[in-house]
């Protein structure tokens, strides 16, 4: 396997890149301190895993994420990181990753996921996992809900204090879609106004 990894911390960048190094299915290693980096060179030799964190200074991972996978879609995409909220575990997978490790994982089950990744898996933290199980469970079962999964991801994200700017980081869209979305959630729920779409958000278990 050739891996690629994306982590701006240059201390954690080199202990995994020691760890992975030494693993004999790992051929070799390249590493990137920033998503741009990672997008000005992977296409000269492509890897066959990107390992890549979401919170990289300058662009996200998960536009990171979303652009190799409509440049190099061959490449399969690992996220590893501390990031546990539903809204950016949905959206990095909505953008391509096939995998999701939380920073915390022994070495050994980094090891192994990749392996499974590069045989097909998809291989998730278990805290990870449960809450993909989650969202599926209380949307087949949610009724009452109706909006769509983005515009109950912006819902959460309006409820954590999150600017539409913020927002469309975080989804990789525009601060236009964003709006477009909003005024959508306001007439599906009939609200008003942000206070009054949380209200009912609430009642409904959205949030």
């Amino acid at each position: 396997m050739h891996i690629a990894l994306v982590e701006d911390n240059e201390v954690t960048r080199d202990t995994l890149k020691l760890l992975l190094s030494g693993e004999p299915a790992i051929e070799s290693v390249t590493t990137y301190g920033t998503a741009e980096d990672a997008l000005a060179d992977l296409d000269k030799s492509p890897p066959d895993i990107l390992l890549v964190d979401l919170d990289l200074p300058g662009m996200h991972g998960t536009e990171l994420i979303q652009k190799i996978k409509n440049t190099m879609p061959e490449i399969e995409i690992m996220v590893y990181t501390i990031f546990e909220e539903r809204e950016m575990v949905f959206a990095a997978i909505k953008a391509g990753a096939s995998g999701y490790m939380l920073k915390g994982s022994s070495p050994r089950e980094l090891i192994e996921s990749l392996q499974s990744l590069h045989q097909g898996g998809a291989p998730m933290s278990p805290k990870i996992a449960r809450k993909v199980i989650q969202e599926f469970q209380e949307g087949s079962d949610d009724d009452e809900n109706p909006l769509s999964f983005r515009e109950s991801c912006i819902v959460r994200s309006i409820e954590q204090g999150l600017t539409y700017k913020e927002i469309a980081e975080r989804f990789c869209i525009s601060p236009h879609t964003v709006h477009t979305h909003i005024k959508n959630i306001y007439e599906k729920l009939q609200a008003h106004g942000r206070r009054e779409a949380l209200q009912r958000a609430r009642k409904i278990g959205i949030i």
